[in-house]
């Protein structure tokens, strides 16, 4: 059983709720968009579960000494957002971990 989780909060910022995706070991693995509701976080969870395990879903970006993924929808609509790795093999274990973790992370409601 993985103990990778979805949290859920609202930003004190902008009052929109964002999901982050943890792994086992508590690194973000994958951050979303604001929502402007809890349900269209929930539902952007349920398109990452979805998405998750499917390569041609992962837009890899590079730039010097930095390495990022979006994961997109069949839309091509953006719906998570990988942290900053140092190097692309990195990058490549954050997809790993997303595609491992995401279709069985529980959700964390921490609103």
């Amino acid at each position: 059983m993985s103990n990778a989780k979805f949290e859920v909060f609202v930003s004190s910022r902008n009052l929109q709720y964002y999901f982050r995706l943890k792994s086992a070991n508590g690194e973000i693995i994958l951050g979303s968009e604001g929502y402007t509701s809890r349900q269209g976080c929930l539902n952007g969870i349920e398109s990452v579960r979805t998405n998750a395990p499917y390569d041609s879903r992962y837009e890899r970006k590079d730039s010097f000494q930095n390495y990022t993924f979006n994961l997109k929808a069949t839309n091509g609509e953006i719906i998570g957002r990988s942290e900053n790795y140092v190097s692309s093999t990195g990058r490549e274990n954050g997809i790993e971990a997303v595609k491992r973790d995401a279709p069985v992370a529980r959700i964390v409601d921490l609103t």
